[in-house]
């Protein structure tokens, strides 16, 4: 039966839409870890706009700011011009992240999407060593424009682009062959070998992280031996924290705690704080080759997501408050999502912090399990190859208690599904 609500979506959209297919109702207003419906219908939402929503749905100090500066006629478009926006924003991420960890990265404003991070780090890259290839890993997503295409592992979205895609080479993610650092001895001599067939890469990049690729989190060691193998042939070094950065795995960038140091850095999603489009590509001075114009942008200039982004800053990066809130929160999500791989046999906990969820054996079961969430009002997503990983990704400023009952939800679904007993209530 045809629901009068959404048929203008069915009869004018593309038919590429897929959240909404999976989610068929018409949300109307949001308030931190929730989305309601025009029908008054309330969502828990562990999705945050697939990382875009950090700090919660409609932040009221980011509202505040954005609503002051709208009001007030502030610039909202302005390509690369100089804005007060702008300034605000560039002191504020210079002042409370690149100086407190030592980084002299400079910032470069691609456009507002992490796809255009990424692209650009990949141009940069090619342009500082005159290469051209880029070693990518199994199971990577990067974006969805040609470039970041050519360093995605996933057959599906990679055949969307319609031609063949070139100047890339797959590599194996860490635990994808032995699961130890051996595994680079295969890259270090074809790197080493110049009649390996293979010419040396102008860069590496990889995820900290796999967020669409299955919650796959390379260990600490696996990324220091790939810094040093890169530094070793002089290949660059790209992280890409578009969805793992901004806190999502407990500190600002997601490869603090292993000491990395990487030449090129991708943030976008969360960057702005409100969930405005922004974007950034961070790369060290040395590297930071452009002539003026050689790269750009229509929409690098969006002032309102420098205002959002510049308060978030301030609001919750000056001190440890909120990375305390994200190691609390999950440590708690950690003990009940072990709770759930427990209830099926070879299921197992994926990701760091608060991007983490549980890997099935059965791959038809993640699926089923986001469908009977959603059921209960619930929403997440699946990642993964073959969608087999239950995807949690609350805001990071989520309440203990706002976690405890969508993870009620979260488990009666899943009992549900594998036929487990129900879950004990008091």
């Amino acid at each position: 039966m045809s629901n009068p609500a959404t048929a203008i979506f069915a009869e004018r959209e593309s038919e590429v839409r897929s959240y909404c297919r999976n989610w068929p109702v018409v949300f109307d207003t949001s308030k931190g870890p929730y989305q309601t419906t025009e029908d008054g219908e309330r969502y828990t939402d562990f999705f945050s706009g697939a990382g875009a929503l950090n700090y919660g749905h409609n932040n009221d100090i980011l509202k505040e700011a954005l609503i002051e500066y709208v009001s007030r006629d502030g610039v909202t478009h302005s390509m690369d011009m100089h804005t007060k926006a702008k300034r605000e924003f560039l002191e504020a991420f210079t002042e409370l992240i690149l100086e407190p960890r030592g980084m002299t990265h400079k910032i470069q404003f691609p456009g507002p999407t992490g796809t255009n991070a990424v692209e650009t780090a990949l141009k940069t890259a090619r342009k500082a060593t005159g290469r051209e290839d880029v070693v990518h890993f199994t199971n990577a997503f990067h974006g969805m424009t040609l470039g970041s295409l050519a360093v995605t592992g996933n057959a599906f979205k990679r055949a969307g682009a319609g031609t063949p895609l070139y100047h890339a080479t797959a590599a194996p993610y860490d635990d994808y062959i032995v699961g130890e650092t051996s595994d680079f001895a295969w890259l270090k001599r074809i790197w080493a070998d110049s009649g390996s067939g293979t010419s040396l890469p102008a860069a590496v990049i990889v995820e900290t992280v796999q967020g669409e690729g299955g919650l796959k989190a390379a260990r600490g060691e696996w990324l220091k031996e790939l810094q040093d193998l890169c530094r070793e042939y002089g290949v660059l070094m790209i992280v890409d924290d578009v969805q793992a950065g901004c806190g999502r795995t407990g500190t600002f960038f997601s490869f603090e705690d292993f000491g990395l140091d990487p030449d090129i850095i991708t943030l976008s999603k969360s960057i702005s704080g409100y969930g405005l489009p922004m974007a950034l590509t961070l790369m060290k001075p040395e590297i930071d080759d452009w002539e003026p114009g050689e790269h750009n942008g229509t929409f690098r200039g969006h002032n309102p997501a420098f205002v959002t982004g510049a308060k978030a800053l301030r609001t919750y990066w000056a001190d440890d408050t909120l990375e305390k809130n994200i190691a609390a929160r999950a440590q708690e999500l950690t003990e009940r999502l072990e709770v759930l791989a427990g209830l099926a046999e070879g299921s197992e906990l994926r990701g760091r912090g608060l991007l983490s969820g549980v890997a099935f054996a059965d791959l038809e079961v993640a699926e089923k399990i986001a469908k009977a969430a959603f059921a209960r009002k619930l929403l997440v997503e699946t990642s993964g190859p073959s969608s087999e990983v239950v995807k949690i990704m609350p805001p990071l400023t989520i309440t203990k208690d706002e976690l405890a009952a969508g993870l009620d939800q979260l488990e009666d679904a899943t009992r549900e599904v594998l036929g487990a007993p129900a879950r004990a209530t008091a």
